[in-house]
């Protein structure tokens, strides 16, 4: 009989399709366990299937006191409570850069949208005004890449692909990150620096207490009226507050966002903008991606019901 894995997390059938081929999945649906199973059902729980960003607090494992692993599906772990985890001898594991080169070809592509103003673009051939030669101050020339500074926050596998994307258009790259890497792009010692430096500046860093709301107003007054902020790695990175107003006041000239505060995210003043290209979480969705996330969440469960190592655990501070 196939080892019984928790579904935590709400994900598409077709997400699960491959793992439900070995294993007999309890499916919440994204639903609390307790109300979905029985005691007796959570009680024999070994392993967990979640999703990084969905909170997965102490209480929760309260209910699951057989529990030695919990596998997220995806690069992230930020709903995660490793501390506790840990103390609890739980090991945790995710799928590191399995969708990497996946969000950075977003990246570059909101990075494009957001600086060439395409969905602008868009509309003023749909709306017939191009035909009928109307002038749009959407449309007057702006800088082009070569030449353009582009700054990397964070210098990961994400990272690391998103720069040498952005440095195959003629572009200088910089970033900022915890630490110094052995990589061919200048580093900047401090994340005020680096936005006072660049014309574009992209977010890919973890979500975390030390990054939550780290892009305030004043690191938006630093990128100034002539910089773009993309965001493609958490919502919650970004005080949306302090960017909506920024936007409004002139302060950035644009924004370009595949992750939200609040996700899914609903009309806000932030649909309002002209400026601003907004994707719902597709950074990773892509077919590729999936298959190479579906294989590492199925290493992992491997090893978690034999006992072993996972081949792909959380390691902080990498």
């Amino acid at each position: 009989m196939p080892e019984r894995v928790l579904i935590y997390s709400r994900f598409p059938k077709a997400m699960m399709a491959p793992i439900a081929q070995r294993y007999d999945l309890l499916d919440s649906k994204g639903r609390p366990i307790a109300e979905v199973f029985s005691p007796q059902e959570l009680s024999e729980v070994r392993v967990l299937i979640s999703a990084g960003a969905t909170p997965l607090p102490t209480d929760v494992m309260d209910l699951l006191p057989s529990l030695e692993a919990i596998i997220c599906y995806g690069t992230g772990y930020d709903g995660i409570d490793l501390a506790e985890a840990s103390a609890r001898g739980i090991a945790v594991g995710h799928s590191p850069a399995a969708n990497a080169a996946a969000v950075a070809d977003l990246a570059v592509t909101l990075m494009l949208a957001v600086t060439r103003r395409l969905i602008p673009a868009d509309a003023y051939v749909r709306s017939g005004d191009w035909a009928a030669a109307k002038p749009s101050p959407e449309m007057t020339p702006r800088p082009g890449n070569p030449g353009r500074r582009v700054a990397v926050y964070g210098m990961g596998a994400i990272g690391r692909k998103i720069a040498s994307r952005a440095a195959a258009f003629e572009t200088e790259v910089a970033y900022f990150s915890r630490s110094r890497h052995d990589v061919p792009y200048r580093y900047i010692d401090s994340l005020a620096a680096l936005a006072e430096w660049c014309d574009v500046l992209i977010v890919a860093v973890r979500a975390g207490a030390d990054t939550h709301h780290i892009i305030d107003a004043d690191i938006l007054r630093r990128l100034g009226p002539n910089g773009y902020l993309v965001n493609i790695t958490r919502g919650s990175a970004v005080d949306e507050a302090a960017l909506v107003a920024a936007l409004a006041a002139g302060t950035i000239a644009g924004a370009a966002l595949d992750v939200f505060e609040t996700e899914p995210h609903s009309p806000n003043a932030l649909t309002g903008f002209s400026n601003v290209v907004l994707t719902p979480h597709i950074g990773g969705h892509t077919a590729d991606s999936h298959l190479a996330m579906q294989a590492c969440v199925l290493a992992n469960l491997e090893a978690a019901f034999q006992s072993r190592q996972l081949p792909y655990p959380v390691v902080t501070g990498a």
